[in-house]
């Protein structure tokens, strides 16, 4: 049986200064510390895969070249391999099976010294990039109380976790039969007497990315000692951030949704990630949905003085298709798993352009690459805070499993390779650019919610939206089911008095369309990144702009100071 003991913990942590990134600036890059480093070669071999590569100076370039400001990292505490992984010859790749949430996984470690994991989170603060851990309360290693007994359940089994009602035990109070949703994992009990303290010591040393099962009882209402742990541990440059899934299609039940998180925390937002990919699938219905999405989710977060940023938008995550398999696959593909492919949500969102799976077809190719790179500008252009799952900017492809959490191998890994050809290469160059580009242009990333109520000049309100004709959206428009263009406008006034104005242009029909632009006329207009023109620089225009079918563009013009 695995023991603990206590350790010698220190560190020389005087010289680090974490960078704490206001949230309107985070650009999150959820990663997995093996799978991240262990095909690159620009890495020595005993170090790949470990958190020693993790500070790494050529990991870090990466990280900056494409100009995240915070890596978020799957667990990295110590967890053990489920028995019916083993039997399979598979492994938890994810680690989300924790055994203990104060020791950093040993599997991780190049040698036997904890300094590989405090020195690599030194490097990346001091290359301005944060460090967001992912840490799991709703189940651990133990699972159901069919289980081992390692740690909680030992110590207090009904403080630790949720047992069912007026249930008598079965040997002992250790075998009571627990509340959970999952087969192997057994929700913990955020009003037990020793959970609320360890989640409290978990805010105040650590960044929380994880709410799940803590913000909801049996019956869905909330919590009061979920509230009493986040007033006595308030949330900080420490914790901040929560994965809150909303009724999203095909993904995790509701356990819980937005809204109950106070400010200054921000959550996942599984309807964002949704709705992008059925309007950019070309979906009926959608336009109205994804004006919500791109202006923070305000229908979601705009409660509790809660901001934009609260919104944490993604076009996938680790427990779903990557980016490029987004475009390529309509079915799951999961028979590595071991479950006869029955793992793994059903609706996806996606679509395959012609053809399942890999292809040779040039126009097939030239499709799915410009819909991944209207994807990544519609994220990137959207209120919010962006989060890139690691791989996605280099074209990393799954072969269609969305639930390669057993998947300790090159399914799961990133293939560096990609980042060499000219289509990888390519991608990641353009990411970058669109990161640049909401980093220097303000109202991409607008601190408060917008709603048209506001003038910054004459003429021009803080956010508008437009069709490709150049007219003003009526509430018909808005109700057409097949309306499958828009214009988003935004303006904001800037520190030296000027007025900058923002135009995000979206075709998702099946042909291109000539976009003209709206009032006022004769104003020259800079088309600062075009997805169906990768490589284009900055072009100007006056009254029109065609955009190809799913193809998307940002337009910028200024006006003087008066």
């Amino acid at each position: 049986m695995p023991k603990g003991v206590v350790t010698d913990s220190h560190f020389d942590w005087s010289r680090d200064v974490r960078p704490n990134t206001p949230w309107s600036e985070t650009v999150i890059y959820e990663a997995h510390t093996k799978g991240l480093t262990k095909l690159f070669e620009e890495v020595q071999p005993s170090e790949r895969g470990t958190f020693a590569a993790l500070g790494n100076p050529k990991v870090i370039d990466h990280l900056k070249r494409l100009g995240v400001t915070a890596i978020e990292l799957l667990p990295i505490h110590t967890y053990i391999q489920d028995r019916f992984l083993q039997e399979k010859g598979l492994r938890n790749y994810w680690g989300y099976n924790t055994l203990n949430f104060f020791t950093p996984e040993r599997s991780f470690f190049a040698t036997d010294s904890h300094d590989e994991l405090r020195r690599s989170i030194r490097r990346l603060h001091a290359a301005g990039i944060e460090v967001i851990l992912d840490v799991v309360y709703n189940h651990t290693c133990e699972g159901s109380e069919q289980g081992p007994t390692l740690s909680w359940r030992g110590l207090d089994n009904a403080s630790y976790y949720r047992l069912v009602k007026d249930d008598p035990p079965l040997l002992d109070q250790r075998h009571r039969h627990r509340q959970h949703a999952e087969p192997h994992k057994g929700p913990r009990n955020p009003d037990g007497r020793g959970l609320a303290p360890l989640l409290g010591d978990q805010l105040r040393h650590r960044r929380l990315p994880l709410r799940s099962r803590l913000d909801t009882g049996p019956d869905g209402h909330r919590l009061r000692s979920r509230r009493r742990v986040l007033r006595r541990a308030p949330p900080g440059p420490r914790a901040r951030q929560a994965e809150a899934h909303h009724r999203a299609v095909g993904h995790r039940p509701r356990w819980l949704s937005a809204r109950q998180l106070p400010p200054g925390f921000a959550e996942w937002n599984d309807k964002y990630r949704d709705t992008v990919r059925k309007f950019w699938r070309g979906d009926h219905a959608q336009r109205a949905d994804l004006a919500a999405r791109l202006t923070g989710s305000a229908d979601l977060f705009d409660r509790r003085a809660r901001r934009p940023w609260a919104s944490v938008n993604l076009l996938g995550a680790h427990d779903g298709y990557t980016l490029a398999d987004t475009v390529a696959y309509e079915e799951r593909h999961n028979e590595a798993n071991g479950e006869d492919n029955n793992d793994g949500h059903s609706n996806n969102c996606s679509r395959n352009w012609g053809v399942e799976g890999p292809t040779e077809d040039p126009a097939i190719l030239e499709t799915r690459s410009r819909v991944m790179r209207s994807m990544l500008t519609t994220l990137f252009a959207s209120l919010g805070t962006p989060m890139l799952v690691a791989g996605d900017e280099l074209g990393r492809t799954q072969n269609g499993n969305n639930n390669a959490y057993c998947q300790d191998n090159e399914i799961s890994w990133l293939d560096w390779n990609k980042a060499k050809s000219p289509e990888g290469n390519a991608l990641i160059d353009f990411t970058a650019r669109l990161i640049a580009l909401r980093r220097d242009y303000p109202m991409l990333r607008a601190g408060n919610f917008l709603y048209g109520e506001d003038t910054p000049a004459e003429g021009l309100k803080d956010i508008e939206w437009w069709d490709e004709r150049g007219l003003q959206l009526t509430s018909e428009d808005w109700e057409n089911t097949n309306g499958r263009a828009l214009v988003m406008r935004r303006a904001c006034e800037r520190e030296s008095g000027e007025v900058q104005v923002v135009s995000l242009l979206l075709n998702a029909s099946e042909g291109p369309l000539t976009f003209h632009m709206p009032p006022p006329a004769e104003v020259e207009r800079t088309v600062l990144i075009d997805s169906s023109k990768p490589e284009q620089g900055a072009t100007l225009i006056k009254d029109s702009y065609e955009l190809p079918q799913q193809g998307a563009a940002l337009l910028s013009w200024t006006i003087a100071a008066a």
